[in-house]
């Protein structure tokens, strides 16, 4: 059984995915507090269900492409069941995590989407580095960025340790960073990243 705080069809708003349907599945609890995180009614509640409750409401949507998401997912051990579920039936897999619980478990043919914490989110650190090694080809790795200073350590980690087949994303922190400027400084360095905003924020969507 997992506690589940919703399901629901909508765009994919960020990750190299971004603008194509997709069921979500969020999962309640979450072990970090982020300061600008726009799903803190995710952190407890939300309905038990079975994986076979959940697969049956993905199907009703008859989408192809499915988030698992939180909160934070993998606060849940039986999501890893849930996503082996996913894959078994077809489904195409994303996971978005926070990076601070190992991706270890998580089932081949799952994307594993990263929220890599920076100093400004007040969870810089959490990154639990032995998921580093554990990336497959067509991971991504999302930098979510409050600031300058945000954007400098970002910008040290992607020319440090960035490789070919990881998908490396920077996203403005929304009202506190304008994306035209997280924009020009990415052109300025000419870094090797894809610039996003939230488009189910820009859409006025889920």
């Amino acid at each position: 059984m997992l506690q589940v705080i919703e399901i629901f069809a909508s765009l994919q708003g960020e990750s190299s995915y971004a603008g194509r349907p997709c069921v979500f599945i969020r999962l309640s609890g979450c072990n970090l507090r982020c300061n600008y995180c726009d799903t803190s009614y995710a952190f407890e509640g939300g309905e038990w269900l079975s994986v076979e409750q959940i697969l049956s409401e993905v199907e009703k949507h008859n989408i192809p492409l499915v988030e698992v998401t939180g909160g934070e997912p993998l606060c849940q051990k039986e999501s890893i069941q849930l996503m082996q579920a996913l894959v078994d039936n077809g489904y195409q897999v994303l996971l978005e995590t926070n990076g601070s619980l190992s991706i270890a478990e998580v089932p081949a043919g799952v994307v594993r989407i990263i929220d890599y914490k920076l100093k400004g989110s007040g969870e810089g650190g959490s990154f639990a580095e032995a998921n580093y090694q554990l990336l497959r080809e067509g991971d991504e790795i999302k930098f979510v960025i409050s600031d300058r200073e945000d954007y400098l350590e970002a910008k040290q980690w992607v020319e440090a340790r960035g490789r070919e087949g990881l998908n490396l994303l920077f996203s403005p922190v929304s009202e506190r960073l304008q994306p035209e400027l997280l924009a020009s400084w990415i052109l300025e360095d000419a870094l090797a990243v894809r610039f996003q905003i939230q488009l189910h924020k820009v859409l006025g969507i889920s």
